[in-house]
């Protein structure tokens, strides 16, 4: 049974959940500066919701691929401003804050009370995130990710993309556990230092990470593992993105993270259907 404790309220994430996208940034890869005024923002989120979205993930600052670095201070900003609308429209929703910054989830959590971080870095590029973590008490998203966003699609490069990547999930979670952190789940980072042929490896083995005994999440919404292999845009991804996310549920996922809310929890739908005993 997977399970995470949101508030002191226990979520089961074997019936699983979907994760909606907002981006805040003016340049992530699909829908960059498209929510950047409080009523796209608002907007954004009432759609997330209306569709089935159980938690929503707010990002400013750009993972994408070569993506441009940003300051603490204009991430901080970013975020403050969009959850301060946020949390006045819809002041009981889940909120998941994507960030690598100790001090930024430590202040958005206690001004905001976000629920969940998500650290494409898997504490990598901050030393004091799983003490901030532990200290907070929120469940943390464990992302695996070679180099940085910066460089991470340069030359990505395993001895053994699976015994590699179960390594790292193995000795950050020790980490992460010493320093009290209790709720973690588990994200393969598609796209994340990885081939095309290698995010698909990272799929088709994905149940080899069930030995960890952790939810897991799979984010590969419309994503360049997609669209160059179909060599088409990001845009014109969403049967491909329906197609592998279906995959990801079959092989064990427990959220999904899209931007396509309605499409994902019709998935999720159906694949619970067919695995009804």
């Amino acid at each position: 049974m997977h399970t995470i404790n949101l508030k002191g309220k226990l979520v089961d994430l074997d019936s699983p959940w979907t994760m909606g996208i907002l981006n805040i940034t003016p340049d992530s890869f699909f829908d960059g500066g498209k929510y950047q005024l409080q009523k796209d923002i608002e907007a954004r989120c009432a759609q997330i919701l209306s569709e089935g979205g159980d938690i929503i993930d707010v990002g400013a600052y750009s993972s994408r691929p070569g993506a441009v670095h940003v300051s603490e201070e204009e991430e901080l900003h970013r975020l403050r401003q969009a959850l301060t609308w946020i949390r006045k429209a819809h002041p009981t929703a889940v909120l998941s804050v994507d960030t690598f910054r100790a001090s930024v989830s430590e202040v958005l959590v206690r001004e905001f009370e976000v629920d969940i971080i998500n650290d494409i870095s898997g504490g990598m590029m901050d030393e004091q995130m799983f003490e901030v973590i532990g200290r907070l008490g929120v469940p943390y998203i464990l992302m695996h990710m070679q180099g940085t966003p910066q460089n991470m699609q340069m030359n990505p490069q395993y001895k053994d993309l699976m015994g590699d990547i179960s390594l790292y999930f193995a000795q950050q979670i020790n980490k992460a556990r010493a320093k009290g952190v209790k709720d973690i789940i588990l994200d393969p980072g598609f796209g994340f230092g990885k081939t095309l042929e290698q995010n698909y490896e990272l799929l088709r083995e994905m149940k080899q990470f069930d030995l960890f005994g952790l939810p897991m999440l799979v984010g590969v919404s419309r994503k360049s593992m997609i669209y160059k292999l179909l060599d088409v845009l990001p845009q014109e991804a969403l049967n491909g993105t329906t197609a592998l996310n279906t995959v990801a549920l079959l092989n064990g996922a427990n959220i999904l993270r899209v931007h396509d809310v309605k499409e994902a929890a019709e998935c999720i739908k159906l694949v619970r259907q067919l695995n009804k005993a």
